[in-house]
């Protein structure tokens, strides 16, 4: 009886546990559910939140999204023209969907810099309300393994989430540069990254690259391909129609007075870029508030373009009588051989020292040259030496002022024979890489053409020395000579004595 009655609580206790668990595992379950249905329902998350989250995003989207159209664009017509398929694209895809075509995945923007090919960028996001995503080459340069690829995968994958958009990428060989035995390991990971996220868009997404670079040469064969970049675009400096129509968007909010020629300031910015023209533009106007004008006259343009051109003016520096002298008769040098030379308009002639400079001689084409002969890139050298000539012939020895033009009479020199092929080794030209091979034989044809034009220059201001000292003494006692004023002091001269050359 007793066994009997033990084995009957045994029982009854095995069973209370079984109960025991079951309800615990059932507990367990309901909670589980319970949760997860927390997490997932949406109807549990506040109003108030899922709300604020929306302005969020929408506020981000819109940051993402430029202002910038292409008329705030001035004086890039043909590539805004060849951008406006894209933009059409981007618009209206089914038309060019019917006929097979695929939008170019990458535009490849090259040329000098301040040219415009951001604000191209901005304006193309801009005109089809596209996310821009700018990202500067270097920002992906590190010296961690793995970590510039996986910011460029990031990149892509934002601008995936966001499409249609537009990433670009600026310095774009910082990180495109072409890939040698020496090259670092890591950089050639996050080009190889870049690579395969261009070559891995779907058709259906609707993404554009841009790169922007000053050295097109530099970049990797296999970034320039058709399929990564299809287009390659030149973004070069402004010609003076552009340069006039750049000029009216940047004075078009600015109170100008009646007299300021556009047309004439845009004939004297020859060579410069839209950044330059922007920067004259903003001087002046901070040049007029300076000055307590309620507009912007011709006095302030002229000297916005001169603190562009030749620096801050330094009123303060003491110049010794003799050094005074000296700087006259070298800028009369420049001057004179100008205008016999005929090269450039001469605008101003200064001693009044600016930047790094003691004097300068300011030019003014005509109009604007993309060709250059043999004779008139020797006269541009004759130019820049003419004020060490004028120091040897006046004073019998030479000075350190002539440091900038040596550099740039060197430069030309230096273009001719290893890129023009205008020395004596005729149609050679020679190729950055393979300069330091050939350099001594480069380096005597670059001797000979300088020794010429030096040569040359000499005796022009010899058999013009008293038209030199002429210049030079009006210079030093006015300290600025226009280039009227200089053209009335050669006639008189020429009047008196005759031409000599």
């Amino acid at each position: 009886m007793v066994m009997f009655g033990s084995l009957n609580g045994n029982i009854s206790f095995v069973r209370i546990n079984i109960i025991n668990k079951f309800l615990l595992i059932l507990a367990c379950s309901v909670l589980f559910i319970y949760y997860m249905k927390l997490d997932k329902s949406p109807q549990l998350e506040p109003v108030q939140i899922k709300m604020e989250k929306k302005d969020k995003d929408d506020r981000l989207n819109n940051l993402n999204k430029p202002s910038v159209r292409f008329n705030d664009v001035a004086g890039l017509d043909e590539v805004k023209e060849e951008l406006a398929e894209i933009i059409d694209f981007i618009k209206s895809p089914q038309k060019y969907h019917k006929m097979g075509a695929k939008i170019p995945k990458g535009i490849l923007f090259h040329g000098p810099p301040g040219t415009g090919k951001t604000l191209l960028a901005q304006a193309l996001a801009g005109e089809t309300e596209s996310s821009f995503f700018s990202a500067s080459g270097s920002e992906f340069v590190e010296k961690y393994v793995g970590v510039g690829a996986k910011r460029v995968r990031s990149l892509f994958e934002k601008a995936k989430k966001s499409a249609p958009s537009v990433i670009f990428i600026d310095e774009i060989d910082a990180i495109g540069a072409k890939r040698t035995t020496e090259s670092n390991n890591e950089k050639d990971q996050t080009l190889n990254q870049l690579l395969i996220e261009m070559d891995g868009f779907n058709s259906d997404q609707t993404v554009v690259v841009i790169g922007a670079t000053n050295r097109l040469d530099l970049l990797d064969e296999a970034l320039l391909r058709p399929g990564r970049f299809d287009r390659h675009m030149f973004i070069g400096n402004p010609d003076v129609r552009a340069r006039e129509e750049i000029f009216l968007v940047h004075t078009k909010n600015k109170p100008i007075d009646k007299s300021v020629d556009i047309k004439a300031l845009a004939k004297r910015t020859h060579g410069m870029s839209g950044a330059h023209i922007s920067n004259i533009a903003n001087e002046a106007a901070i040049l007029a508030v300076r000055n307590n004008k309620t507009t912007i006259g011709i006095e302030e343009f002229n000297e916005a373009i001169e603190k562009v051109i030749a620096g801050l003016q330094r009123k303060n520096t003491v110049i010794l009588e003799k050094e005074k002298r000296k700087v006259s008769f070298h800028e009369a040098g420049h001057a004179l051989m100008g205008k016999i030379l005929n090269t450039d308009l001469v605008s101003k002639v200064s001693i009044v020292p600016r930047g790094e400079a003691l004097g300068y001689v300011m030019y003014a084409p005509e109009e604007d040259r993309y060709l250059t002969t043999t004779e008139e890139l020797k006269n541009k050298i004759k130019v820049l030496l003419g004020g060490r000539c004028a120091e040897q012939i006046i004073f019998g020895e030479i000075s350190t002022g002539a440091k900038d033009d040596l550099k740039k009479a060197n430069s030309i020199a230096y273009q001719m024979v290893c890129d023009y092929g205008m020395s004596n080794l005729l149609n050679r030209v020679f190729e950055p890489a393979f300069v330091k091979n050939c350099y001594p034989m480069i380096d005597k044809e670059i001797k000979n053409i300088i020794e010429e034009c030096y040569n040359d220059t000499f005796e022009v201001l010899k058999n013009n020395s008293n038209l030199l000292s002429t210049i030079a003494h009006e210079l030093y006692e006015k300290e600025t000579l226009s280039g009227e004023e200089l053209e009335n002091i050669i006639q008189i001269h020429f009047k008196k004595y005759g031409a000599t050359t």
